[in-house]
This record gives structure tokens, C-alpha cells and sequence, in this order.
């Protein structure tokens, strides 16, 4: 169904695409899986938008409410799709897979943004796929000019996850970033996290964000490996905890009353900014903590099986910004004990090259002045 769906959509583009010309002032913004736009992409359409473009959006909203009322329907498979097809510009988030089948004018420009920052989990072509999705993904793929990243450094990932030759990979910084660097962001997010949840007033807020796992039993035991008492006992009076799941684990598990869920919080930036400590796994989550110098301590009670059945970028046991716990007892003591800031200073400076809230304008820049050379 999803294939006749993707071909579909297809059909329909490639018509409007030969009877409709290219818009100069239009750009086109995919996200199929953040409708909120609190990331590259969003920061990337707000310049577009702040310079006079006609901005098209395009969701999974739009495709989750296609079938129930034939407006919806209407609009994503015909309204939308024009739109699209007559957009001199295209950035997309993570992979569209109707872009297998899209045969775009020869003057669009089509950009990949990606939603994470930096090289953490190996991903795209990079990692094993089954054979369709993988057809898909390598025939959309070749129908990108450019893919943005957030240093030199990480470039050849970039390359080799979306099959592009590395002239085409753009290290221009992580227009994410530029939210959690500017002040003022900061000061907003903990403020409203401070009236949202007032027992995180006057005291540090400790992050819990572990990754999901493979399994549904993994999954469902997945909090039953820290120990909450421990840490309630302990830190009780100086930090707040929150926990952050993935929505896939979230349903099944149940959280001591002291904890705060922030699980279904809708701005992950804005939690980052207002909380002073992270604790993960294998989360690319750290990427904003190491990019703010804040800490991160990384309980990895699994952590061989872990790592043998996914792909890292680097060595996790040595290039982590930040220490490696098996048990809460050992995430009490890398609590307690000094932030390495030389350690995560490495890290951050191999996956940001830009520190100055201006990656967005940079790529705006750089991708429109390609065509006017």
C-alpha cells in the first residue's frame, strides 16, 4: 500500500511538474517527522521567511489526516504537491520516500538538512537496511544537490550515509544550534520550565533521556535498571529529576511520583536549555549538551550488547564527551564528581565548527548563491 501510495504521489508531482514552471520565490520544507519545525529545518524556512519567501509546508499532519476528510486529502496529494513541484528550492529533515519517483525540474534545488547534529549513530546507507528501503532511500538520494552539516570534521559521514560526493556535503554549522546558543532562549526556557513544573524551582534539573531499545521487553524494563530511590535519596534536595522517553517505550512504563515525565514535552531544545545535567546511553540528545558545555554522564548498564549491534561513529568507550556508568551507584559519583571540560570541549569542537547563532543565514546564503553563479 505505502509503495502505491509513494508512486501516487509521484505520478501526480511529475504532471505538475511539466505543466507548472519554477516559482524563484518559493521554497518547499519536508518534515514527516517533526511537525513543530524546532530544528534545522524550521530555523532554515523562519530565514527563508524573514527574506520574502513563499514557504510550503509539508508534514506528516498532512499525510495522517489525508484520509479523513477529503479536503485533507485533496490538499496533500494535489494542492501541496503543486506546490512542491513548482518550488525553486527543497529542504528536507530526514528521508521522503516519495523522492525515489520524483523527477524534479533541473533548476530545483534540493537540500538535506538532516535533524540531528554532528556524527553520533552511524546512519542512512551506512547502516544495514532491508533491500526496498534501501532502493528507495539510494534512488531519492541521488536527487539531492546539496546536504548540510555541522563541521568539516563530520563531512565524510555525511557523504557516505546519503551516497553524495563530499563537494557536496556543506559544513556550515547546525542551524539547530543556533536556538540553544542565543542568551536569551535560555533564560525564556527555564523560566516557562520553572512555571510548568515548580518543583524544579531553585534547585539543578537533572535530565534522564535514555534511548529505546530493540525489543518490547527491553523496552518495558528499561527504567527498572536505574535506581530512583537511590537517587532520590541522595540528590533529593539539590536536583529535580525529569525523564524523557521515546513515545514507543513511554506507554508501557510507570514512574516513581518524585519524578517529573516530560516525555511528551513539545520542544526537546527547550528542555536542554533549562536543564543543567544530562543523563543517556546511546542518545544523540548529548550532541546539545556537549554543544552547551554542560555535562552528560552516560549509564550504559548494556552497553556491550549495545554497541555489537549498532553502528557507532567513533569509539564509544573513548571519545564520549563525558564519563561511562554501569550502575547507579556509579552515576552518583560521576554526579558528584568534576565536569571534564577539556573531554567534552574535544568533542564538541570535532562536531561544531560554528558557535555564533548564524548557521541558518549561512546556509540560506550559500544555497542561493549557488544559483545566482
Amino acid at each position: 500500500m505505502k509503495s502505491f501510495l509513494y508512486r501516487f504521489y509521484a505520478f501526480l508531482f511529475n504532471i505538475a511538474a511539466r505543466l507548472f514552471p519554477l516559482k524563484e520565490n518559493r521554497a518547499a520544507f519536508i518534515s514527516m517527522h517533526n511537525e513543530n519545525f524546532n530544528d534545522s529545518l524550521g530555523e532554515v524556512m523562519r530565514e527563508f521567511k524573514k527574506r520574502g519567501f513563499d514557504c510550503v509546508l509539508i508534514t506528516r499532519r498532512d499525510l495522517d489526516a489525508s484520509f479523513k476528510n477529503i479536503g485533507r486529502v485533496f490538499g496533500f496529494f494535489f494542492h501541496k504537491n503543486r506546490l512542491l513541484a513548482s518550488s525553486k528550492y527543497v529542504f528536507l529533515n530526514d528521508n521522503f520516500m516519495p523522492m525515489a519517483f520524483l523527477n524534479f525540474k533541473k533548476d530545483a534545488v534540493v537540500t538535506q538538512l538532516w535533524h540531528a547534529e554532528g556524527a553520533f549513530k552511524r546512519f542512512g546507507l551506512s547502516i544495514e537496511q532491508p533491500e526496498a528501503v534501501r532502493k528507495n532511500e539510494l534512488a531519492g538520494d541521488k536527487k539531492l544537490n546539496f546536504v548540510v552539516c555541522s563541521s568539516k570534521a563530520v563531512a565524510p559521514v555525511y557523504a557516505e550515509a546519503f551516497g553524495v560526493k563530499e563537494e557536496q556535503v556543506l559544513p556550515l554549522g547546525a542551524p539547530r544550534a543556533d536556538f540553544l546558543l542565543k542568551k536569551e532562549n535560555a533564560e525564556n526556557s527555564r523560566k516557562k520550565i520553572e512555571t510548568l513544573y515548580p518543583t524544579s524551582k531553585n534547585r539543578q534539573i537533572v535530565l534522564y533521556a535514555p534511548t529505546f531499545r530493540g525489543t518490547k521487553e527491553e523496552n518495558e524494563t528499561l527504567l527498572s535498571h536505574f535506581d530512583f530511590d537511590l537517587f532520590q535519596k541522595e540528590f533529593g534536595e539539590e536536583y529535580a529529576l525529569f525523564v524523557k522517553l521515546h513515545p514507543q517505550v513511554h506507554e508501557s512504563i510507570k514512574m516513581p511520583p518524585f519524578v517529573t515525565d516530560v516525555t511528551d514535552y513539545g520542544d526537546v531544545r527547550e528542555l536542554v536549555l533549562a536543564c543543567d545535567v544530562l543523563i543517556t546511553d546511546y542518545s544523540s540528545i548529548c550532541m546539545d549538551f556537549s554543544l552547551l558545555s554542560k555535562k552528560t554522564v552516560f549509564f550504559a548498564y548494556d552497553e556491550e550488547k549495545y554497541t555489537s549491534e549498532r553502528n557507532f561513529c567513533f569509539d564509544y568507550k573513548t571519545e564520549l564527551p563525558g564519563e561511562i556508568a554501569k550502575t547507579t551507584e556509579e552515576v552518583v559519583e560521576l554526579l558528584r564528581a568534576e565536569f571534564d571540560k577539556e573531554k567534552n570541549e574535544k568533542f564538541r569542537n570535532k562536531n561544531f565548527d560554528f558557535l555564533d547563532c548564524n548557521s541558518a543565514k549561512r546556509v540560506a546564503d550559500a544555497i542561493i548563491k549557488e544559483q545566482q553563479e
